[in-house]
């Protein structure tokens, strides 16, 4: 009996192999040796009026008294394989899985900057952005409810954390320009239903930032996370609690204290963005064939505001590798986007078959993630 080794003799195909396998290894990894546990954050909650970062802990709140630990991980993990399957449901709609689309799969999804770097942050709040941005791109965008979508997600992600008014709420506004107004039309009613879901959700990240500081002292902020702990002993996991009070030029000292030798890590990240270079030109020759010269200046003014929202992020909190990965994670997500728009001719896919190619591809597939702040 012969053997039909014919999936194994596609590298592509083989990367997505070794990419599930390197998963499991960052997964095995992070439950042995977490280290950092972002357990406080499912502990802060609505106890003492309006808080920033604090939602998730609020509705974890509705659900149990005392927070185990491992809650954590269960529910970070759970996030992670919804995004997962959404993510695999918009590759399926926007590309298909032919033979063809393999390598754009692999550097999307095998990427260290996408779902193996959102395995080693379990627990961090990034990747509710990243779900929420593709659940847009699954919906239909044919009336005006799309955009009353796109501001309650972005609501909801600054409720969450206030942070993702530069993380993903950029892409998010980006994505409903290129789906709804840039098909359905920029019609009087449209634009005036934007420009209010605009403002509101400025106003709530204003009051976010700046009126959702704890007003108690601290050590009785302290008091009440302790009570919520199901291991009250573990006040090692309460280091973090400062975050609450620290205003934002706090922030700016902190990060420009650490610039200097964080800023080496600069060149690493060069690296790990050039290594997916069959990908960004793959992104270029979409905008290219767009077959609106408005719609593709459009697309470069949006993909500019993205990328600007993360260098005020880069400058303000020392998070870097996070930073680099989601600005890459939007990037990919955007590739999608401009896929949407109506182009004047078809785009070859990334050639399967070249060796240059090949070779980043087998790269990228084995670095196991970026890290949290500095590069791995």
């Amino acid at each position: 009996m012969s053997l039909n080794l014919g999936w194994w003799q596609n590298p592509w195909r083989v990367m997505l192999a070794v990419n599930t396998a390197v998963l499991v290894g960052v997964f095995l990894h992070k439950i042995a040796l977490p280290p950092f546990v972002p357990y406080i954050h499912l502990l802060v909650d609505y106890h003492y009026g309006f808080t920033k970062r604090a939602l998730i802990g609020a509705i974890v709140s509705l659900f149990t008294d005392k927070v185990p630990v491992w809650l954590v991980f269960a529910l970070a993990g759970t996030i992670w394989l919804v995004t997962l399957g959404l993510f695999v449901k918009l590759f399926h709609r926007t590309f298909g899985f032919d033979d063809a689309h393999w390598p754009l799969f692999v550097f999307i999804a095998g990427s260290p900057f996408f779902l193996k770097n959102f395995m080693h942050t379990l627990g961090h709040f990034d990747i509710y952005g990243c779900a929420l941005a593709i659940v847009l791109l699954l919906i239909p965008a044919r009336s005006v409810l799309y955009v009353l979508i796109a501001a309650l997600f972005s609501i909801v992600l600054i409720l969450v954390h206030h942070i993702f008014v530069l993380m993903y709420v950029p892409t998010i506004a980006a994505i409903t320009v290129l789906r709804f107004y840039l098909v359905q039309g920029a019609t009087p009613r449209n634009i005036a239903i934007g420009l209010v879901t605009f403002i509101a959700v400025g106003i709530l990240f204003l009051v976010a930032q700046f009126a959702g500081t704890v007003d108690v002292p601290y050590d009785e902020f302290l008091r009440h996370l302790q009570s919520r702990m199901a291991d009250p002993s573990r006040a090692d996991l309460l280091q973090f609690g400062y975050i609450w009070y620290q205003p934002l030029s706090k922030e700016f000292a902190d990060t420009w204290a650490r610039m200097p030798s964080n800023i080496l890590g600069v060149p690493v990240f060069a690296l790990l963005i050039w290594l997916h270079t069959p990908l960004w030109r793959y992104f270029a020759r979409l905008i290219e064939a767009l077959a609106s010269e408005l719609h593709r200046r459009i697309v470069l003014a949006a993909l500019i505001m993205i990328s600007v929202g993360y260098l005020v992020m880069f400058v303000t909190v020392f998070d870097y590798s996070r930073w680099i990965s989601n600005w890459a994670v939007c990037m990919f997500l955007m590739l999608h986007a401009v896929k949407m728009l109506p182009a004047s001719k078809d785009v070859p896919p990334i050639p399967s078959d070249e060796r240059k190619t090949t070779i980043l591809g087998w790269i990228v597939t084995l670095i196991p993630r970026v890290g949290i702040v500095r590069p791995f």
